[in-house]
């Protein structure tokens, strides 16, 4: 098949994640074998130095070339569509967001509330 998409450039687009920077650097290896180039980076919220190799990261590859990365890694035996990214986006929208968090207030208000009244 030819996959060799041109490796120049548009933005980055994430095609997969993966647990760890080992699994990561696997990733990256199935991509380079077939001429996509391709990086990786610590997914949002796993930023800290001192996770060294551990922690999820993110799979990206240029614009012009996540199709082809997409169909290769989604067709591997190894990787499968269990690496695949939650959407074509960067994860959970915006809205579902702001929505979950004012719930996750919402009850964390409501806790201590009923701790501050128990305990007067």
């Amino acid at each position: 098949m030819a996959r060799r998409p041109a490796a120049g450039g548009g933005r980055l687009i994430k095609v997969a994640w993966a647990a760890n920077q080992a699994e990561a650097e696997l990733i990256e290896g199935i991509l380079r074998e077939e001429g996509i180039p391709s990086v990786q980076r610590r997914t949002r919220g796993f930023d800290v130095p001192d996770f060294l190799a551990a922690g999820p990261r993110d799979i990206l590859v240029p614009e012009d070339a996540a199709e082809a990365a997409r169909e290769l890694l989604y067709a591997s035996p190894v990787l499968g569509e269990t690496h695949a990214p939650e959407s074509a986006g960067e994860g959970v929208a915006p809205a579902a967001f702001a929505r979950g968090f004012a719930i996750a207030l919402a009850v964390g208000v409501l806790l201590v509330l009923a701790l501050y009244l128990l305990a007067g």
